[in-house]
This record gives structure tokens, sequence and C-alpha cells, in this order.
């Protein structure tokens, strides 16, 4: 029997979706992306008797790490964040207030394809660079949790500090694109009229996943190749 547990919650002032995922059986879950109304989630958390044991970061902007304060004041967990993107946001510091500074004492910094287990299920992290340095996908068996790397329909936008519209052509080309076509996709924000997709639907309607090329990519984001 499956024992997946994968709960999507939509909170916040930016239409964001926070996701709690791990395993039915044993109650043991990560949460992934809290930044808004932490004692909603944790009014869920309670009364579904779920054992928080971590916390995913997609990447880390404020509309996505917002609540890591609260959070840990609730509950002492790590804070699972790519090398690059906890990298990145210290080299900036203050000066971006598109990141705000980290947790560094509950950080642990990971790599592409590691691994973390909760209960007996096991998440793949994906390192998938374009909308930030450090930008990460969660794979949990035929389930796929984008944050602001894949929409429904679209992609994340790769023209804000730090993004680099050439590594998102590469990440959704060269890595999520070669998932299998029946991953279920669970994007970072409810942009549109679904909450969820597969990749193969994706692959035949995304206007960003059908760019024959680099240059074709880079003219529907809004950039030339002048200014990669």
């Amino acid at each position: 029997m499956d024992s997946l547990y994968l709960k999507q919650i939509e909170v916040g002032p930016m239409a964001n979706f926070v996701y709690l995922i791990g395993d039915a059986f044993t109650k043991e879950v990560l949460i992934v992306d809290p930044a808004w109304q932490i004692d909603t989630l944790f009014k869920i958390i309670h009364s579904e008797n779920l054992k928080l044991r971590g916390a995913l970061i997609s990447h880390a902007h404020f509309d996505h790490t917002n609540g890591l304060s609260e959070l840990l004041n609730l509950a002492d967990i790590p804070i699972y964040i790519q090398k690059e993107e906890a990298d990145f946001v210290k080299s900036v510091g203050k000066a971006e207030s598109l990141f705000p500074l980290l947790p560094e004492e509950h950080l642990k910094k990971v790599g592409n394809e590691e691994k973390i287990t909760v209960g007996k299920i096991e998440i793949t992290l994906i390192h998938t660079p374009g909308h930030t340095p450090g930008s990460q996908c969660f794979l949990i068996k035929d389930n796929l949790i984008s944050g602001d790397t894949l929409f429904i329909r679209t992609c994340g936008r790769s023209d804000l500090p730090g993004s680099d519209p050439k590594k998102m052509y590469e990440s959704l080309t060269q890595k999520l694109m070669k998932l299998p076509s029946k991953t279920v996709l669970y994007p970072g924000h409810n942009y549109g009229d679904l909450s969820s997709s597969t990749l193969e639907e994706e692959k035949k309607k995304n206007p960003y996943l059908l760019c024959e090329s680099l240059e074709t990519f880079l003219m529907l984001s809004g950039h030339t190749r002048r200014k990669i």
C-alpha cells in the first residue's frame, strides 16, 4: 500500500502553495516553503497528529521563507536548502530585499540529486537554477513539487536579482523535461484555474517547454541573446 502523504495548502497574499509531504503511516512529514500563516499550518499539523521533521525550501525569496522564524519558535527542525542558494543569500546580505536573512544555525545545505527520507518516503532534491541560483524541486515518487521553477502553462521569472534565463532553460529542458510524463506537477503558486497538472500535459501545452532552442526561449521570456 502506498504510504505517501501529500497535502497542498494555499496561503498568503501571493497565492502561495505550501506542502506537507511524508509518510501517512508514521505521520512524519516535511513542510515545503512555510512563508505564511504558520498558525494555520500548525493547526493542520496538530489536527492530523503529524510529526514535523524538517522544512524544504524551494528558493529563498521572501514569499517562500517569511515564516521560518515563527516556524522555528514552534519546532526545532532542520531547514534544507541548496548550497548555492544559501551562499547567494549570504553574499547579498541585506542589500537585496527579495532575499531575507536565513537562520544559519538551522540550515542544512544540500546538493543536486541528494535524497532525504522521512518515514519510508524518499524525496529527491533536484537543483534547478534559473529563477534563483539555488532553486530546487522535490521529486517524491511520481510527484514533483516545482517551487517557482515550473508553473502550470508557464515558468518562473528569470529577470530578477540572481536569476539566469540560460540556466532556467537548461533546468527545464535538461532536468524537468526528462522526468516521466506521468509525473504530477505541484507548483509554488496558484496562478491559474488548475492547482496541479502532469508533465505530459505541460509538454503539450506549456509554451516554455515547447521552445526548440535557447533563442526561442529567450524571446518568449523577454530576453535577448545579448543580455546573457
